[in-house]
């Protein structure tokens, strides 16, 4: 367990933001200081005052200051942002960790007992390190209020830590531009106490419909909370993938390796367009935008989502 008596979000919220303030003030001195000097410039020195120009020669002493201090300024600018970030490269061995995967477009967290989350539950004052894993695209986790931020690039490992030292919830996004639903590529830091992460925690517990929810309903849940609706709509708009509107139970024409066919929309197709998405092409979408939940989703999970396909087909 770790303390910090500043009571920031994250351990890493002075080392940025001294740098910040830092870098920040000796722009807006340099801003003011050099206005303020053009201004009087264009006062002292205007056609009225000198009529005359006057030859200035060069100055050994000027040119070692403007050389001199503008070296001074920026080193010392790279020692405080050097110094907020050296602790960020250094994982303490204990640290708690957790998978986190991006893929267009939404995070997904997985903790070491298995649990799935579509939001990152933290416990406070603990040490917790994110394997970062990008499924498709170039994408980049940013938590503002604990000032860390890192691309999540395919086919690379790698990694941040932080400590979490405030209860409550932050924001969390993606920073990369990576593709149509970027801007809705958004999650939520829950940062929980160390008794309520582990009731949490230890609750593996299968997620079941509640009392009086209807079959339809958990499967909308549970599109939701995997990310479905970032790329098809259910009003009949147009995405990157094909509407759910109206889409069970339908004729389509599907691109396959064998060439076109028409298949309908039944439990067997759904089955195969979740587990191998690549197999059948909607005619008019594109190839390889979907990844294989195959190892998200079980076969109940489908059968919970087939229920909800049919309410849209009524």
């Amino acid at each position: 367990m770790y303390e910090n008596p500043d009571l920031a979000a994250s351990n890493f919220v002075k080392g940025v933001d001294t740098a910040f303030v830092i870098i920040y003030a000796v722009s807006i001195f340099f801003l003011v200081a050099i206005t303020v000097t053009m201004i009087y410039f264009v006062f002292r020195y205007n056609n009225k005052r000198n009529p005359k120009a006057t030859q200035i020669k060069g100055s050994t002493t000027l040119e070692i200051i403007w050389t001199g201090v503008p070296i001074l300024l920026v080193l010392g600018m790279f020692y405080f942002g050097w110094a907020g970030w050296k602790p960020m490269q250094k994982i303490p061995k204990d640290a708690f960790t957790i998978k986190a995967e991006a893929r267009m477009w939404q995070f997904n967290f997985i903790y070491p007992n298995g649990k799935r989350e579509k939001n990152l539950i933290l416990p406070k004052n603990k040490a917790v390190k994110l394997e970062l894993i990008a499924l498709d695209v170039i994408h980049s986790l940013y938590i503002p209020a604990f000032r860390v931020k890192e691309d999540m690039v395919p086919g690379r490992e790698k990694e941040m830590w932080f400590i979490p030292q405030l209860e409550g919830e932050f924001d969390l996004f993606c920073t990369e531009y990576c593709g149509l639903s970027h801007s809705y590529m958004l999650s939520t830091v829950k940062v929980l106490s160390d008794s309520a992460f582990q009731s949490w925690y230890v609750d593996t517990t299968k997620v079941v419909p509640v009392e009086g929810e209807s079959l339809a309903q958990a499967g909308y849940d549970l599109m939701e909370s995997t990310g479905c609706f970032a790329c098809h709509s259910i009003d009949g708009s147009k995405l990157v993938g094909p509407t759910y509107k109206g889409l069970y139970g339908n004729q389509e024409i599907v691109i396959t390796p064998s060439g076109e066919k028409e298949i309908t929309v039944d439990e067997e197709y759904i089955h195969r367009s979740i587990y191998y998405p690549n197999a059948e092409i909607v005619q008019g979408y594109n190839k390889g935008l979907m990844l294989p939940y195959k190892d998200i989703l079980t076969n109940d999970d489908i059968e919970l989502i087939i229920e909800y396909l049919k309410t849209l087909s009524e």
